[in-house]
């Protein structure tokens, strides 16, 4: 999937083998276009459109998967998240899967880690840095062991596609596969730099506040929430801007580290699509400029 200027691209490969689209114009909304100009608040803004926006065009190739599928089996796979997405929306299911899994992996490890060394020194900095890594520690197994499994190892392939038909646009490359393929999977500007970056961020902001208990610590957790994900937000732009610049570059390493977990190399029917996809988007917001 790209994100054009005017609209935000899909691509599938069918079984047919042809290749299909789903393409969202983006639409402007006067206030939602004035909180992305305010620092810090325009990071949750990005953060839940991109949840409602990845899982709206999730969905469709989930969809387009499942059309290839028997009957039968189409139908053992409709759970409760089909049946949110029909009630609710399939963007604010998204959201809502954001929230939750936010919620989860800000809450978990802090209790773990009270309930496993709580009492063992009264330093709330150094409670900090180890409730840091245990975090760190639960987001690398979880995404490894969902890696593993063929839907999200694919999904991983094509996340690695899309960044390298980024890359050998960016170095000014005709966007053919042999071409594409030449690239690294990593790339500064992924989502999933943001990921590392939340979890770093995180243990400096908790160091300016101090609690008393774990159930006073959790609480205190949820209401940073926001401010975390604003700062971290405002952290990777800088990053972003400067990784031209030779020891500041260091800085967006965590999250290249995070990418090597969540993007596989692609083989070349991938590329292909994701090339499709990303000219697609071109094409489109061209016409829509003239």
């Amino acid at each position: 999937m790209f994100a054009g200027q005017k609209v935000n691209v899909t691509a599938v490969r069918a079984k047919d083998g042809s290749i299909q689209y789903l393409e969202v114009p983006k639409k402007e909304i006067q206030w939602v276009n004035t909180l992305k100009k305010i620092p810090f608040l325009r990071g949750i803004v990005a953060i839940v459109e991109s949840s409602a926006k990845g899982a709206t065009h999730m969905n469709f190739a989930m969809e387009s998967f499942a059309d290839e599928e028997p009957k039968d089996e189409k139908e053992e796979k409709k759970g409760i998240m089909s049946s949110l997405s029909m009630i609710l929306g399939v963007a604010v299911v998204g959201v809502l899967s954001f929230l939750f899994g936010k919620f989860v992996m800000t809450l978990v490890p802090a209790a773990i880690e009270g309930f496993i060394f709580g009492k063992m020194f009264e330093n709330q900095i150094g409670h900090n840095l180890i409730e840091g890594v245990i975090k760190i520690a639960l987001l690398i197994g979880y995404i490894y062991a969902i890696s593993l499994t063929p839907m999200v190892k694919r999904l991983f392939q094509y996340h690695g596609a899309e960044h390298k038909v980024i890359s050998a646009y960016e170095a000014g490359l005709e966007l053919t596969v042999q071409n594409v393929q030449k690239f690294s999977t990593l790339h500064y500007r992924c989502g999933s730099s943001f990921i590392v970056f939340t979890v770093i961020i995180g243990v400096i902001i908790y160091s300016f506040f101090s609690y008393d208990g774990l159930v006073e610590r959790l609480i205190q957790r949820i209401v940073l929430i926001p401010v975390v994900l604003g700062v971290s937000y405002e952290v990777l732009r800088v990053t972003n801007s400067m990784r031209e610049i030779p020891v500041l570059r260091l800085l967006g390493y965590p999250g290249l580290w995070m990418q090597k977990l969540t993007t596989k190399e692609p083989t070349d029917d991938q590329v292909e699509v994701s090339i499709a996809s990303f000219n697609r988007m071109r094409e489109i917001d061209k016409q829509t400029v003239l």
